[in-house]
């Protein structure tokens, strides 16, 4: 059967190790690498990519470090969009979650790390098996 090509979300969060430009890149570039590698995205696929950050994170915009990191071609390709998550309590600290919108052929493999494995551990189970 030949899959179609349709609109899909992927996601994808990791907690920051400290509040500091260098910390927010490394794991803004690392998310990026492992969720673009595992699903074998182009830039031509991507609508947007939207980020969100927990309140305590003030020293680098998410979608700033996109651009600077080895998937800035795909950055480049599409709108970008980052925003303060609701306070809530009991929330995971230092967390970044990612949005990608973009068409494929098969549902994407979301990848959660860093940490953030705990918002969603049903996917991390999932990923483990792939």
């Amino acid at each position: 059967m030949i899959e179609k090509m349709r609109l899909y979300g992927l996601r994808g969060a990791v907690c920051v190790s400290e509040n500091t430009p260098q910390a927010i890149q490394q794991a803004v570039s690392e998310l990026a690498d492992e969720l673009f590698a595992r699903n074998s995205y182009s830039p031509e696929d991507i609508v947007s990519i939207q980020f969100t950050m927990t309140s305590d994170l003030t020293a680098l915009n998410p979608a700033a470090a996109l651009r600077r990191s080895n998937q800035a071609a795909l950055a480049a390709s599409c709108a970008l969009f980052c925003s303060t998550e609701p306070p809530v309590d009991g929330a995971l600290p230092r967390t970044i979650r990612v949005l990608v919108t973009a068409y494929a052929e098969k549902p994407p493999v979301h990848v959660y790390t860093g940490g953030a494995e705990v918002l969603r551990p049903d996917w991390a189970r999932t990923q483990a098996e792939r």
